[in-house]
């Protein structure tokens, strides 16, 4: 089965309350992937075997994915993006990087975005996969077209009942994303589609609290950003499938409140980009890290 990155180096580094799983490769400036859901690091594995030939590639499980530690959601700031983007950069610190480059998809682009608000000295270019700001993300959906996010509001319950519910039926939970998001079935072979299942099976708590805590302490962090006028100061590039036309926003408007040097790209790729389209993924991040 396949668990790691080939050619990649994993170790677990102590990160403040944490340890994360983390593989390593390639030598160069450093760039950071973080991955979304229901996946872990492994999500990266194609891109990050390419930009390993000329970057050193840090590939981690968020807090609460894959192998790394899944603390117990003892207060709202547990599962916070800011609690997560300072796991990010406190990583990137222990392996000898003051400065990164830092690429999210889906649950990771959140923490991104979020380190790249807190951390404008830290993140040197920012690239975002397939997702809106949280608050913007909730502005968005309303009346039928919402039902496309009913885990989004499942997950924002209080903790027992969501646990309780998606324990209950998790491969199916879980297996339902990777399925409705993706547009191509090898992307995501049947080996890594049963380590997805594995490792999500296993860490529905934390997964659960990653949700609550954008439906609460999230959106007030954005909305303390957004009456503040604080954007993202560094190159931004954000690449997502075209839900602007379905769901009836303008994303790259939206997007344009939050970053003043922005690309934004619409890739027909499906939600799982970098596994369907890793060539055109690699492509954009390199002209990310040149401009």
């Amino acid at each position: 089965m396949t668990t790691t990155i080939p050619e990649f180096e994993y170790q677990r580094v102590a990160v403040g309350d944490v340890h994360l799983n983390v593989a390593v490769g390639g030598a160069g400036s450093p760039v950071v992937l973080l991955h979304g859901f229901p996946q872990t690091h492994l999500m990266w594995r194609h891109v990050a075997a390419d930009l390993a030939r000329e970057h050193t590639v840090i590939v981690p499980d968020l807090r609460g994915y894959g192998a790394s530690d899944k603390p117990a959601e003892h207060d709202r700031d547990t599962y916070s993006k800011r609690t997560m983007a300072q796991d990010v950069v406190g990583l990137a610190q222990a392996l000898g990087h003051e400065t990164f480059a830092l690429a999210g998809h889906d649950r990771g682009a959140l923490v991104a975005i979020r380190a790249g608000l807190d951390h404008p000295d830290r993140v040197t270019h920012l690239a975002i996969l397939d997702v809106l700001p949280t608050l913007d993300m909730w502005g968005v959906l309303h009346g039928a077209d919402a039902a496309v996010a009913f885990h989004l509001y499942l997950m924002a319950q209080p903790p027992g009942l969501p646990e309780r519910m998606i324990e209950a039926s998790a491969d199916e939970f879980f297996g339902f994303f990777l399925d409705a998001w993706g547009t191509s079935a090898e992307a995501i072979p049947a080996d890594v589609r049963a380590e997805y299942l594995r490792a999500s099976r296993e860490a529905v708590p934390s997964i659960v609290a990653d949700y609550r805590a954008s439906a609460g302490i999230d959106v007030e962090h954005d909305r303390a950003d957004q009456a503040a006028g604080r954007r993202l100061t560094m190159p931004v590039t954000v690449v997502q499938q075209d839900w602007g036309s379905a769901l009836g926003y303008d994303a790259a408007g939206l997007w344009s409140a939050w970053a003043a040097d922005l690309d934004h790209r619409t890739l027909d790729a499906g939600h799982f980009m970098a596994e369907q389209s890793p060539a055109e993924v690699v492509a954009l991040l390199r002209g990310l890290l040149k401009r």
